[in-house]
C-alpha cells in the first residue's frame, strides 16, 4: 500500500463528487471579476443613453439597447454614477440609511456600477444587505411538486401536504410534455385542499404555459429566461422585447409574473464573451426591471452548480438575489438546483438567506423526495425537511416553514387525491381506483404505486388540452362533486386574478387570503428591534418539531418496559467477605428507569454483572444508593459497603464504573462513559475484570467499540430526562437498601 491513508479516506468524500472547476474568465468561468468586464460608464446626451458602460450607442448589442431605452432612471442616473461604490455599499449594509433611498439610487445605476458596488459587501455583511433590502417583511417559500409518473392523484396529495408544511408557491413540471394540462389542473386542486391562497404554475414551453395561465389553471409564472449576452439570446431565438411581450400578456391577463437568469448560463452555452457571472448576471437584473417584470428568479438556477465550482461563486450567488432586491423586485431565491453533494456545501449555501429572509427563501424545494423531482434534484428535498424545520428551531428565525402532524397530514392526503378522481371522474377525463387511492395518501413518492398506464394521463391531459377547459370549469367540477371548500378556494384565486392586488412586487396570499406584497408588507427592517418578528404563537410553531421529547415522554416509554425482578431486602450492611463485589444502583434503577440508552434491559445487565463476577469466584451484592445520583458517590458508597473493598457502580442509563473504598469519588478503576454503546458482553468483562481487582489479579482492560456516531447529539436531551428521573427518586437522607434480583425468562 502506499500513499497517505487520510487521503484515501478524504477521497470517500461527498464534497469530492463535485466538479471543482480552475478560474479561467476567457470561458466565463469566473465568478465575481473578469479582465473583460467594462468599467462603469453612463453617458447621456440630450436625454438619450449614448454610451453604456464603455459602449457607444453606435455599438450596443439587445441587451444594452433595451437597458438603456427602458431599464434606467434617468432623472438620478448621474447622482447615481458619481456615488463611490464603498459609499453606496455601505449604505446598503448600515440600518440607519432607509432602504427606499438606496433603491431610488440603485434605479440610476448600470449593470457595471451595480456589480462593482456589491462586489465591496464582505461575505459577513451579505446577511445583513440582504435582511435589509428584501421586498417583502414576511418570508416565505416555494415547492416544487413533481413526480416521475405525472400521476395527478400523487401530485394532488403531495400538492396538499406542501401547503400543509407551509409553503405559498407550488411549482410543478412533466417528465413528459403532454401531460402539462393535467399536472396544472391536479396542483391547482391540491394546492387549495388544506389551506387558501396558494399560488400554482406549471413550467413548461413558453406558449403552453402562458395558454395555462390565461385559462385559469395557474396562477403565476416564471420560467421565462433572460441572457445577460446577445449571442445566448440569439441561440435561444428570444430578444428582450419577446420577453417585455410575454410579461406584459400575463399582467394583462392578472397572472403574477417573474423572470428566471442564473449566473453561469453564458458559461455552460459558450456564450460568456469572457465576462464574469457577476457582470452578466446585473445584466440580466436590469434587463428584468427594464421588462416590467414582478421580479427574478436567480441566485444560480439550473447552473448553480458551475458557478459554485469557481472561487467566490457561491458569494456570487447571493449577490444576485441581493442585486434583484436593490432594483426593487421580488427575489426568488435560487435554490433549485443541487449545487453540490456535500451537505456542508449545501447548508452553507442557503444559510445567508434562511438567516435573512427571503421573499422566497428556497426557489423550488423538492417537497418530493429526490427521484421524483423532474427539475432535477434541488439543494434542498424532502430529504431535508426534518433538518430544515430544526435549522428554524435553531436559530429561532421564520424560514416560512412548519410542522404538521402525520395525522393531518394523512387527511389533507387523502382529501386531495379524492377531490382529484371526483373531478376527473366527472369530467369524464379518467378513473382511478381505491386502491390507487390508499397507495397515494401512505406513498413517499412514486415508487409506492401500482404499476402506472401510460397513456392514462397523457389521454386525460390531451382532453383537458382540447376541450378548453378553464378554471371555472374545475370550481364548478369541485363543487358539483361535494367538495364545496375547495371550489370555493380555487373560486377565490380567479377573482384575485380579476383584482390584480397580487401584480405588485414579492406578492403571496396568506392562508387567510390577506395579500402580502411590496405595497401592502413592506419590509421596515431597519436594525436592531425592527423588521420582521416571529411573534410568540409562530416561534411556539417553529419549536414544535416532531422530535422533540420531554422527561413525561421518556417516563411513559420507560413504563412500558417496566417488569418484576428487584426486591428490597432492608437497609444495606457492611460486609467482610474479601470475595464479595457489591453493584451500587442509582436511584430510579427498576424503579422508573428499565431500559438504558443502549436498549438493553436493566434486569438484564445486572444479571451480566453477576454472572461475570460468579465467573471469577466473586460473589454480587446489589445495593441501591439512594443519596446520589451521580456514579463516583454510586459508586464509592457501594466500594464502602463492599467486603473487598471493590465495587460496581451502575446509573440506569448504563454508564458504569469499577470503584475501590480508598480512592476518591472522581477517581475509578474502569470506566463505561458511552453507555449508549455498552453491550452485554462488555458488562461482563466488566464485572469479570472488578473480580480480578477484588482478587488482587490483573485485569486485563476492556477497549471502547469504534464509532463515528454523533453521541452527545444523538443522547444528551435523553439524559437530561434520564437524570430528572433519576432525581425524583433521590433522597439525600437515605441510607443503601440492599436488593435481589431474580429474572424471569420472558
Amino acid at each position: 500500500m502506499t500513499g497517505w491513508g487520510r487521503l484515501r479516506m478524504l477521497d470517500g468524500r461527498a464534497v469530492n463528487l463535485d466538479g471543482l472547476a480552475a478560474q479561467d474568465p476567457s470561458l466565463g468561468l469566473a465568478a465575481l471579476w473578469s479582465p473583460a468586464d467594462p468599467l462603469p460608464s453612463l453617458v447621456i446626451s440630450d436625454g438619450v443613453v449614448v454610451e453604456l458602460d464603455g459602449r457607444r450607442r453606435e455599438d450596443f448589442d439587445v441587451v444594452d439597447a433595451f437597458i438603456a431605452e427602458h431599464g434606467l432612471d434617468l432623472t438620478v442616473a448621474e447622482e447615481a454614477m458619481a456615488t463611490d461604490d464603498v459609499t453606496v455599499a455601505r449604505m446598503i449594509v448600515d440600518p440607519s440609511v432607509p432602504r427606499a433611498e438606496i433603491t431610488r439610487l440603485v434605479a440610476g445605476m448600470t449593470p457595471a456600477k451595480l456589480a462593482a458596488v456589491v462586489r465591496q459587501i464582505r461575505p459577513y455583511e451579505i446577511t445583513i444587505a440582504l435582511a435589509k433590502m428584501r421586498v417583502r417583511r414576511t418570508p416565505s417559500n416555494q415547492a416544487h411538486v413533481t413526480n416521475r409518473l405525472d400521476d395527478p392523484l400523487l401530485l394532488a396529495a403531495d400538492a396538499a401536504t406542501a401547503v400543509a408544511y407551509g409553503f405559498r408557491e407550488l411549482e410543478t413540471t412533466v417528465p413528459v410534455f403532454g401531460d402539462a394540462p393535467s399536472n396544472a389542473v391536479a396542483v391547482l386542486i391540491g394546492s387549495q385542499v388544506a389551506a387558501a391562497g396558494a399560488l400554482t404554475q406549471c413550467s413548461v414551453e413558453e406558449a403552453l404555459e402562458l395558454q395555462l395561465g390565461v385559462r385559469g389553471l395557474v396562477s403565476y409564472a416564471e420560467t421565462v429566461s433572460v441572457y445577460g449576452t446577445e449571442q445566448v439570446f440569439v441561440d435561444g431565438d428570444d430578444t428582450p422585447w419577446s420577453k417585455a411581450f410575454l410579461v406584459a400578456a400575463y399582467a394583462s391577463r392578472g397572472v403574477k409574473m417573474r423572470l428566471s437568469s442564473g449566473a453561469g448560463s453564458e458559461a455552460l452555452m459558450g456564450g460568456a464573451e469572457g465576462r464574469s457571472m457577476l457582470y452578466l448576471e446585473s445584466r440580466c437584473v436590469s434587463l428584468a426591471r427594464a421588462c416590467g417584470a414582478q421580479g427574478v428568479q436567480n441566485g444560480g438556477i439550473d447552473t448553480a452548480a458551475l458557478t459554485a465550482s469557481v472561487p467566490g461563486g457561491v458569494l456570487e450567488l447571493h449577490y444576485e438575489n441581493l442585486m434583484v432586491m436593490l432594483r426593487g423586485l421580488e427575489s426568488c431565491s435560487g435554490n433549485d438546483s443541487l449545487m453540490s453533494e456535500s451537505d456542508m456545501r449545501r447548508t452553507a449555501r442557503t444559510l445567508p438567506t434562511f438567516l435573512a429572509g427571503s421573499d422566497f427563501i428556497v426557489s423550488g424545494f423538492g417537497s418530493i423526495p429526490r427521484y421524483d423531482n423532474m427539475f432535477g434534484p434541488s439543494n434542498l428535498n424532502a430529504e431535508d425537511l426534518d433538518d430544515y424545520l430544526v435549522l428554524q428551531r435553531d436559530w429561532g428565525v421564520d424560514g416560512a416553514l412548519r410542522q404538521p402532524t402525520e395525522e393531518y397530514i394523512l387527511a389533507v392526503r387523502r382529501r386531495a387525491a379524492e377531490a382529484v378522481r371526483a373531478v376527473y371522474a366527472h369530467l369524464g377525463l379518467a378513473d382511478f381506483d381505491d386502491e390507487h387511492v390508499e397507495a397515494v395518501v401512505h406513498a413517499a413518492g412514486s415508487r409506492d404505486l401500482p404499476e402506472p398506464d401510460p397513456l392514462r394521463v397523457l389521454q386525460a391531459a390531451r382532453m383537458i388540452g382540447e376541450s378548453g377547459l378553464t378554471g371555472l370549469d374545475i370550481v364548478a367540477a369541485l363543487d358539483e362533486c361535494g367538495f364545496s371548500v375547495e371550489a370555493e378556494r380555487v373560486l377565490g384565486m380567479l377573482r384575485a386574478r380579476v383584482a390584480g392586488d397580487y401584480l405588485q412586487p414579492a406578492a403571496i396570499f396568506d392562508e387567510s387570503m390577506r395579500c402580502l406584497s411590496a405595497v401592502t408588507d413592506p419590509n421596515d427592517y431597519a436594525g436592531p428591534g425592527t423588521g420582521y418578528v416571529p411573534g410568540p404563537e409562530r416561534l411556539a410553531e417553529i419549536a414544535a418539531v416532531r422530535q422533540e421529547r420531554s422527561v413525561a415522554d421518556l417516563r411513559a416509554e420507560q413504563a412500558a418496559y417496566a417488569r418484576p425482578g428487584l426486591s428490597c431486602l432492608g437497609a444495606a450492611a457492611v460486609s467482610n467477605d474479601p470475595r464479595e463485589v457489591v453493584i451500587g444502583v442509582s436511584p430510579a434503577l427498576g424503579r422508573s428507569v428499565w431500559r438504558t440508552l443502549s436498549g438493553l434491559d436493566v434486569l438484564d445487565v445486572l444479571d451480566e454483572l453477576l454472572a461475570g463476577l460468579e465467573e471469577e469466584g466473586c460473589r454480587g451484592r446489589i445495593v441501591r444508593v439512594q443519596s446520589s445520583i451521580d456514579l463516583g458517590q454510586i459508586g464509592l458508597a457501594a466500594a464502602q459497603l463492599s467486603g473487598s473493598g471493590v465495587s460496581i457502580g451502575l446509573q440506569g442509563k448504563g454508564t458504569a464504573l469499577i470503584h475501590r473504598r480508598d480512592l476518591t469519588p472522581l477517581a475509578n478503576l474502569e470506566l463505561y462513559s458511552v453507555a449508549p454503546h455498552v453491550t452485554r458482553e462488555m458488562y461482563r468483562l466488566m464485572a469479570v475484570n472488578a473480580a480480578r481487582h477484588a482478587k488482587g489479579a490483573t485485569p486485563e482492560p476492556v477497549l471502547n467499540p469504534y464509532s463515528e456516531d454523533a453521541i452527545t447529539a444523538r443522547y444528551h436531551t435523553r439524559v437530561v430526562s434520564f437524570v430528572a428521573l433519576e432525581r425524583e427518586c433521590c433522597d439525600i437522607g437515605s441510607a443503601p437498601e440492599e436488593l435481589s434480583l431474580e429474572v424471569m425468562d420472558d
